[in-house]
């Protein structure tokens, strides 16, 4: 039995070291992310998770791990910004308010399948234009659902969350853990 990570985030992989499981293979699958039209943040970000978990190619017996995090500002979906326009603008959107992030699990062996999400509250503090300018010159909104990641150098701008720490980055720990102990995998292997 193999354990296959569907995720090419380098996040992802510190965080599953952090359980002491290190992936046989890292697939991350190719699928379309756009939310359907009316699709509510909780339900897209679960949607979005089992597609990618379904689309990993794997073995009968590998176990398969994906995961799908999602910023929503109300019913609005924030996802990756296309440019430092758009995340501009969504930095703008979140700035001074609260919002949610939601990380959805997906777990595979064969035909079985796990799935759990956790969804956090998250404060931004009121952003300067020049903080976002200086933001967006880093370059770490790139590739960021919401132009941010709370582990970067937005976490100075995050005075308060309420929820997963892990989850919000885009792994949530304890729920991992336990999903990957009901499938039967080992977490912090015994030294002989």
């Amino acid at each position: 039995m193999a354990f296959i990570l569907g995720s090419g985030s380098p996040r992802r992989l510190a965080l599953l070291a952090q359980l002491g499981v290190t992936p046989d293979a890292v697939r991350p699958p190719e699928i379309d992310e756009t939310p359907r039209k009316g699709e509510l943040p909780r339900r897209y970000c679960q949607r979005i998770a089992l597609q990618k978990v379904m689309a990993v190619e794997a073995a009968e017996d590998d176990l398969v791990l994906c995961a799908d995090t999602t910023v929503a500002l109300g019913r609005r979906i924030l996802g990756k910004p296309a440019d430092a326009a758009e995340a501009a603008a969504f930095l703008r959107m979140l700035s001074g308010r609260r919002h949610r992030v939601t990380t959805a699990l997906a777990l595979r062996r064969g035909a079985r399948i796990w799935q759990r999400e956790v969804t956090s509250q998250v404060r931004m503090k009121r952003l300067s234009e020049p903080e976002i300018a200086a933001y967006l010159a880093t370059g770490d909104w790139q590739g960021k659902a919401g132009a941010y990641a709370i582990q970067g150098p937005a976490g100075a701008f995050i005075p308060w969350i309420s929820g997963s720490f892990t989850g919000i980055v885009g792994l949530p720990l304890a729920e991992t853990a336990g999903l990957l102990q009901a499938a039967g995998w080992p977490l912090y292997p015994v030294a002989a």
